[in-house]
């Protein structure tokens, strides 16, 4: 361990708290990403950072340095993440009734659960320079993506923790089994569980050419490098389409097999002849008209949609869209209220 980290536990021990900020701060970004793995909402994150650097400071003392100072705080983040989920008190449970009169039937029921959040990008710069471990399965911009945040969703607590602490972050199986309080025999066979089940549902995501999974080998996958000039050609396409009220447009930039989805709410829409149909009734109504602004979320194109006020000359804050592409086409869009707007700078009425 060096000298000066050494001494900043000292100082902080004695009850220097500008020595403990000094100590925790480069790791803060890092955990809250942790946090939000797990439990899949931004404000949760924020709440399970804030509990792990309370904990550590009162537990400081018992820090004997046997592991590092990032891995401690990693297994105190873990835990306090795990005490999170076994409350279950703050998670809605029911999601909120939409107003069906105006929303086609919908194809099933979604994968994405009422708490899950986007998280905004400008939040995961610090990541680029974050290299996994050597265990690790997922490349770092994948395991932030939409759909790998709702595939850890799926998975029992423990599970969960497992997976994001031995295939995200690449620690050891006797570290995880230290970091959980566990057995190695037990957290392999919860990795096992839940690699099936996070693989599975990758794997279904990718049919529509969105984010894939680990190969199931152990090996680290290579990162799907996105195409920018795409990207931006199709995210200023779909400005435009819905700038302009042009659903036929729109539906053109969608592969046959999209997905369309809006926590809180369970349901999901899914091909083209579904995606038509509620971009008729719900998005492209007569006399609604829009503007749009972009941004970034989970490593993913995003947009600020905001819609024209008939009684005042502003448009107001509607949506965040979050779009999953594949080349030049859209395979998924995942649609947030507006409260996710604030949480990325978007102002809430645009003149």
């Amino acid at each position: 361990m060096e000298m000066d980290t050494t001494d900043l536990i000292a100082q902080a021990r004695a009850g220097d708290h500008n020595a403990f900020r000094d100590l925790v701060q480069g790791h803060s970004h890092e955990l809250q990403v942790h946090c939000y793995r797990i439990l899949g909402s931004l404000q949760d994150a924020e709440d399970a950072l804030q509990e792990t650097l309370v904990s550590a400071w009162r537990n400081l003392g018992g820090f004997g340095q046997q592991s590092s100072l990032r891995t401690w705080l990693y297994k105190i983040a873990t835990n306090r993440c795990l005490s999170m989920l076994r409350a279950d008190s703050r998670r809605p449970r029911i999601a909120p009734p939409l107003p069906q009169a105006t929303l086609p039937e919908p194809s099933g029921a979604g994968d994405a659960p009422p708490w899950l959040e986007p998280y905004p990008d400008v939040l995961l710069d610090h990541l680029v320079d974050q290299r996994p471990g050597p265990e690790a399965r997922y490349e770092t911009t994948e395991a932030i993506s939409l759909a790998f945040i709702t595939a850890l969703q799926l998975l029992p607590p423990r599970q969960r923790a497992a997976l994001v602490l031995r295939d995200v972050l690449g620690y050891h199986a006797a570290e995880v089994a230290q970091m959980l309080d566990a057995t190695q025999e037990s957290v392999q066979s919860a990795l096992k569980r839940a690699r099936a089940t996070v693989d599975n549902h990758l794997a279904d995501s990718s049919s529509t050419g969105s984010s894939t999974g680990s190969s199931g080998t152990g090996n680290r996958r290579p990162a799907r490098q996105p195409d920018t000039a795409a990207e931006h050609r199709l995210v200023a396409r779909l400005t435009d389409a819905l700038e302009h009220a042009d659903l036929d447009a729109l539906i053109e930039l969608l592969v046959s097999d999209v997905r369309l989805s809006m926590p809180p709410a369970m349901l999901e829409y899914r091909g083209i002849e579904s995606a038509q149909r509620f971009f008729a009734a719900a998005t492209f109504r007569p006399g609604r008209t829009y503007r749009v602004v972009p941004t970034r979320a989970n490593g993913q194109p995003a947009l600020g949609l905001y819609l024209a006020d008939p009684h005042a000359s502003v448009y107001r804050a509607y949506a965040l869209l979050v779009i999953t592409t594949a080349g030049d086409q859209i395979t998924a869009i995942t649609g947030f209220n507006t409260n996710a707007m604030t949480r990325f700078g978007l102002p809430r009425t645009l003149p």
